[in-house]
C-alpha cells in the first residue's frame, strides 16, 4: 500500500510516517497543500492522510481536488477540531474519514488499512492464495499453517502480489507500491526482495517470474 501523509508539523508527520513504515507501507510526506497537489500529480496513492489546516493550499482544497480528478485515492482527514460540524464538513468536501488530533496511533493504522481495502476491487481484510495466508492487520504470513517471519518490504511486496489476485505485477509496480519516491528506480531491490521473499516462503515456489513482464502468485 502506498501512502501520501501531508501535514505542516513535521514532527508529527515524520513520526506518522515512520510508524506506517514499520507496517509494511511505502510513504512519502510533504508539508504544506502545495506540495500535495504535486505528488498527487505525479504518483498514485492508496491512501492519503491529510491534515485539514495547511499552509499553501488548505486541506479542504486538496481533499476536492482529489474527489474533481475522480481518483481511487482514499481520503482520511485529520484536524485539531473535533466538533461534530467540522466532522461533517470535512465528509461533505469528499474525504472518506476522518480523524480528530490527537488520535492513538493503533486507530490511525486501522483505519488507514481500511481505507486501502477500498481503493480497488473489494478483498477480504486476510488474504489466502497458494496455500499462503496473509493477515495486513496482524502483520502475519503463514504457509500450509506454518508461520513465515518476513522484513517490512518482503511483506509488503508479497501483500501487493496477494491482491493482484493471480495477475502479473510489473517489477515498476513493485517499485510503486512498496517502497517511496526515494528509491532510485534503477537499483535491483525489487529483483533481490523477490528473490529473498522466495527462499523464505520455501518450496515448491509460489511467486513465478514471467520474462519481460514481471511476477505473479
Amino acid at each position: 500500500m502506498r501512502v501520501l501523509v501531508v501535514e505542516d508539523e513535521q514532527l508529527l508527520a515524520d513520526a506518522v510516517a515512520t510508524g506506517l513504515r514499520r507496517e509494511a507501507m511505502a510513504v512519502d510526506v510533504v508539508y504544506d497543500g502545495a506540495a500535495a497537489l504535486e505528488r498527487i500529480g505525479v504518483n498514485d496513492y492508496d491512501v492519503v492522510v491529510l491534515d485539514r489546516d495547511l499552509p499553501l493550499v488548505h486541506g479542504d482544497d486538496v481533499c476536492r481536488k482529489i474527489v474533481e480528478l475522480g481518483m481511487p485515492t482514499r481520503v482520511l482527514m485529520l484536524t485539531a477540531s473535533g466538533d461534530v460540524s467540522d466532522r461533517v464538513e470535512g465528509l461533505e468536501i469528499g474525504a472518506d474519514d476522518y480523524l480528530p488530533k490527537p488520535f492513538a496511533f493503533s486507530e490511525l493504522i486501522a483505519r488507514v488499512r481500511a481505507l486501502g481495502r477500498r481503493t480497488s476491487v473489494p478483498l477480504p481484510p486476510v488474504l489466502e492464495r497458494s496455500g499462503i495466508k496473509l493477515d495486513p492487520n496482524r502483520r502475519e504470513v503463514f504457509r500450509d499453517g506454518k508461520e513465515v517471519q518476513l522484513a517490512p518490504k518482503e511483506f509488503a511486496v508479497l501483500e501487493v502480489l496477494m491482491r493482484s489476485e493471480g495477475a502479473v505485477v510489473s517489477a515498476e509496480q513493485l517499485l510503486e507500491k512498496a517502497w517511496d519516491e526515494n528509491t532510485d528506480p534503477f537499483t535491483n531491490v525489487v529483483r533481490v526482495t523477490v528473490m529473498t521473499l522466495r527462499r523464505k516462503l520455501g518450496e515448491p515456489p509460489v511467486i513465478v517470474t514471467v520474462p519481460g513482464s514481471g511476477y505473479r502468485i
